[in-house]
């Protein structure tokens, strides 16, 4: 029996409409921070999304790929899911080509959203920046251990490859700019939280359909509303990724062609 949708037509019905959605309200809200600029009204001009921002969207895309990709291949090669029938048109390596759009798409529907947020202007100086980042290291490790440990065992090799291929991402990320994360930890919850609980609920879709079946030898059987915990688990991960990423980003940029201010600057500008 075919899937009711291939994983093209997936595409179509859940991620292109909210990438266009997410572009088109990005516009309307880019243009009032014009209009606010034009009057001299400075305060409600701060976006944080001109040039810089997008560019840290490239690059987080572009090492997204590289780094997803392999891993991808492998956990199917292993079986951790398959397909269903007619649901994939063309493969490449392990991998149908649905899959490879949906890991370049997912970052750019992150980047959308958080383009809708407020990064401030300013970034505080943050009192013993050491400590946070050794701990944000430390629990990395743990992350990274607890992983490896769990690839030994069948039902947990799933959740076991996603806690050990985020390790080096996450302590990366936190070693780096664990101090800055922290003091801008409501937005980093918000801007990853939302896509995370879109992209679960659509994957519970896919699951339904048949689209992509998860192997039940390799993951838990856990669930919430019906979608197994790695999945679940996966998105936040990855969004996580992709939304500290592009604080960092922004982060380490201004401190170079800015020299390491921390001063108020209109962040709307196209830099």
């Amino acid at each position: 029996m075919t899937t009711a949708l291939t994983y093209l037509q997936f595409h179509l019905a859940f991620l292109v409409p909210v990438v266009l959605a997410l572009t088109a309200t990005g516009f309307v809200s880019r243009s009032r921070v014009a209009a606010a600029r034009a009057a001299g009204d400075h305060a409600s001009a701060r976006s944080g999304y001109g040039r810089r921002y997008w560019t840290g969207v490239a690059v987080v895309t572009l090492v997204a790929l590289v780094y997803t990709i392999p891993w991808d291949n492998y956990l199917i090669d292993v079986g951790v899911w398959e397909y269903g029938d007619g649901a994939t048109l063309a493969t490449l390596g392990h991998a149908p080509v649905g899959e490879y759009l949906f890991i370049l798409v997912q970052p750019w529907i992150t980047a959308l959203w958080l383009s809708h947020l407020t990064i401030p202007a300013t970034w505080p100086t943050i009192d013993r920046p050491v400590a946070s980042r050794v701990v944000g290291l430390g629990l990395a490790a743990a992350i990274g251990i607890g992983g490896w440990a769990m690839l030994s065992t069948d039902a947990t090799l799933y959740l076991g490859a996603i806690a050990a291929w985020s390790s080096p991402v996450l302590a990366l990320q936190w070693t780096v700019g664990a101090p800055q994360l922290w003091a801008r930890r409501r937005l980093v919850a918000l801007a990853t939280l939302v896509p995370t609980l879109y992209l679960c609920v659509v994957d519970r879709v896919a699951i339904a359909l048949d689209i992509w079946i998860l192997s039940e030898q390799f993951t838990t059987g856990i669930e919430i509303g019906g979608l197994p915990v790695e999945e679940a688990t996966f998105f936040l991960v990855t969004n996580l990724f992709v939304v500290q990423g592009l604080v960092l980003f922004r982060w380490v940029v201004d401190r170079w062609i800015d020299g390491g201010s921390t001063g108020a600057e209109p962040i709307d500008s196209p830099r």
